[in-house]
């Protein structure tokens, strides 16, 4: 092995080389387990297995930051699932032992998960990842996950469980590399968020030894194996190269013959709101609000939520932040708003259809922001997810102009709402891509199935099309239109973003000082020449291609 070079997708960019430390796979049952002598106890067994994992996974995230602790959090509801504790007691009087009936009860429920799609397909690695943690403690042996690390490594798994991603000890991993996992998983989300490195989809990773240095390249996907001295220098000029490139511009976003592009983070908390606003920022183009609700029991009350908001928006007196309302629902279930199972939750009643359905969920949070736009100066803008029509967009902008907000938008990531949004747009006054969901829905391919990477590039024309739709609708009404989905931060798509439309750019603030670079070399019309080669092209490959021969030298140099 050697040599080799291994292939996969690069979910978050840059190059570092390291030796591998391998994730311990998942625990098992030994497969002569012997009946329980004694059913009671056994079920205790479980029950007791599965709360000490909820104990854990609370403890890690009380700990954590406000990336992983909704993460910790939500896994621990898992654990703590009452259904799930009946079905492995249901095997263990079925004559299982303890350990067989945990693993039996998590395939059973995982195989309801992936039916189900969705959200509940999304949580069959957190699910799983519970199951192998309960039983190892049923037979007394060390948890699945990242070991101790003590130096930096190149952090190798099958999977990550978000648990392990969102407790990852940041300052001795130099890189990560899995077999499984897709564009938009945790892993590639939060690893673009910390700035680390990442390939998911690499074949034949898990295979690599222990100890074995391997050099790692976050852009192009690709895994050396016991590279030579000369890549790995090569790899540490280009960082040199690109770190000396990317520090020559800073400032708001503009094309080489000044064309503003509004260069915004996207954030999910309080911690990351602070971070965020000390940087070179214009402002949020997503503050994703969801943190506040889902470990809670009860709809928090309209001051809890203000204090929360204050302290998000405090960091940006006079700068912009868009809040994205609550985007929950039967994909991500509420305690105090479950509006009951559904047959394809992705497709049911969340974001803006729960809160039709549920108006004390907006009007609350709506007040909230108001109170907390007041006190801290934050140029607050707020947008629905998962508007369909022109009708939901009227009605949210009514309940945006009830609560004294200034501006109402809508996040575009259901293609009616792309191809009919010069109706959409007309009542209200901005739009934002949300090319993640945009690009699930138009390409009909589950975004978190690895497998079906290649459908959710989104260089796919077919999702370039309906992107160019949704700008086509925001210069008939006069309305900006702004992209938050991961394909923001990608210096070469950002160009093309521009040429479509594009007026604002919201991504990982990691990523800001490449695209802000990008953006510096090229004018504007050369960025709507880029988005024509991108549209015309037959493959998402021929579009990267046919853009990246056309850049400027300059940016492809060190990207």
């Amino acid at each position: 092995m050697s040599g080799d070079t291994l292939t996969g997708v690069g979910v978050s960019p840059g190059t570092a080389a390291g030796p591998v430390v391998q994730v311990a796979p998942p625990v098992r049952p030994p497969a002569d387990e012997p009946a329980p002598a004694d059913a009671e106890a056994a079920t205790a067994q479980v029950s007791s297995a599965l709360a000490a994992v909820a104990a854990d996974l609370d403890a890690k995230s009380a700990a954590a930051d406000e990336h992983a602790a909704p993460i910790l959090k939500a896994t621990a509801m898992i654990a703590r699932d009452k259904g799930l504790a009946k079905a492995a007691a249901k095997q263990v009087g079925g004559g299982a032992g303890p350990a067989t009936a945990i693993a039996a009860a998590v395939d059973e429920y995982a195989a309801q998960f992936e039916a189900l799609g969705g959200y509940f397909a999304e949580r069959v690695t957190d699910l799983r990842d519970v199951g192998s943690r309960a039983v190892a403690h049923v037979l007394g042996v060390p948890a699945p996950g990242v070991p101790t690390l003590t130096g930096p490594t190149v952090v190798i798994a099958h999977d990550l469980a978000p648990a392990d991603t969102a407790t990852l000890d940041r300052e001795h991993v130099v890189a990560i590399v899995t077999a499984a996992g897709g564009r938009t998983s945790h892993t590639a989300i939060l690893a673009a968020q910390m700035g680390i490195p990442a390939a998911v989809q690499v074949h034949g990773a898990t295979d690599i030894a222990p100890g074995t240095t391997v050099a790692v390249d976050g852009d192009s996907g690709e895994v050396t194996v016991d590279p030579d001295m000369a890549l790995i220098e090569a790899q540490r000029e280009h960082r040199e190269r690109r770190a000396a490139a990317l520090a020559r511009v800073s400032g708001p976003g503009r094309t080489a013959d000044g064309h503003a592009v509004a260069l915004l983070a996207n954030i999910g908390g309080v911690d990351d709101a602070v971070a965020a606003g000390a940087q070179d920022l214009e402002g949020v183009g997503l503050f994703r609000t969801e943190f506040l609700y889902l470990s809670a029991q009860a709809l928090p009350s309209v001051d809890e939520q203000a204090e929360v908001y204050r302290q998000v928006l405090a960091p940006f007196p006079g700068r912009r932040v868009v809040v994205r309302t609550l985007d929950a629902g039967a994909d991500k279930p509420l305690a105090f708003a479950n509006l009951g199972e559904e047959e394809n939750p992705a497709l049911g009643r969340r974001g803006l259809r729960l809160c039709q359905a549920k108006p004390e969920l907006i009007d609350s949070q709506l007040e909230a922001l108001a109170i907390a736009a007041r006190d801290t100066g934050a140029d607050v803008r707020v947008m629905a997810p998962m508007v369909a029509t022109a009708e939901e967009a009227e009605w949210f902008a009514a309940r945006v102009r009830a609560a004294g907000l200034p501006k109402s938008g809508v996040m575009i990531e259901v293609p009616a709402a792309a191809l009919r949004s010069r109706h959409v747009l007309a009542e209200v006054d901005f739009g934002s891509l949300g090319t993640n969901d945009l690009a699930q829905y138009t390409m009909a391919a589950d975004r978190m199935e690895g497998e079906l990477s290649d459908l959710l590039d989104p260089w796919q024309p077919g999702v370039l099309d309906v992107v160019a739709a949704a700008c086509a609708g925001g210069e008939a009404t006069g309305k900006p239109v702004g992209v938050c989905g991961e394909s923001a931060g990608d210096p070469l798509l950002a160009l093309v973003l521009t040429g479509l439309g594009v007026s604002s750019l919201s991504m990982a603030p990691k990523k800001v000082p490449a695209v802000r670079f990008a953006l510096s070399l090229h004018t504007l019309a050369e960025c709507r020449d880029l988005a024509t080669l991108a549209l015309a092209a037959r493959t998402a490959a021929d579009a990267h291609e046919a853009v990246r021969a056309a850049a400027h030298e300059e940016l492809t140099s060190v990207s």
